[in-house]
């Protein structure tokens, strides 16, 4: 039986085993490194924050990230697709490690956060 996500180092593999997941993927990855060329040593303790604040309560995560998103729509065009196997990745990942609230949790915020991201980029 897996575990439910309790804790920061619960998130922590969560975010490290999505993002290596997705670097090498052929429908998202390029996004990532080749068109957002992301800093993943900056980026990745972020996302720790930003779900650990989603999933923990926790207060640790300041930002936008709605316009970074706008702001890489601009660069190339996000379209359901991308979001669909950013999802299906998000949630194999949680399937991969977890079970129980939380992780079903996870699950609907991550569907819910992608359906308003695609929202709202192709209002922009």
């Amino acid at each position: 039986m897996k575990k439910d996500i309790d804790c920061f180092d619960d998130v922590k593999l969560l975010v490290d085993s999505f993002y290596d997941q997705v670097k090498p993927d052929a429908t998202i990855g390029y996004i990532f490194n080749d068109i957002a060329q992301v800093d993943w040593e900056a980026h990745l303790p972020r996302m720790y924050s930003f779900w650990a604040s989603m999933l923990l309560g926790e207060s640790s995560f300041n930002g936008d990230v709605m316009s970074k998103h706008i702001q890489l729509n601009r660069k190339t065009s996000l379209t359901q697709a991308h979001f669909d196997r950013w999802l299906q990745l998000w949630t194999a990942t949680l399937d991969q490690h977890f079970e129980g609230k939380k992780a079903d949790e996870a699950k609907a915020r991550g569907k819910s956060i992608a359906d308003l991201m695609l929202f709202k980029i192709s209002k922009t």
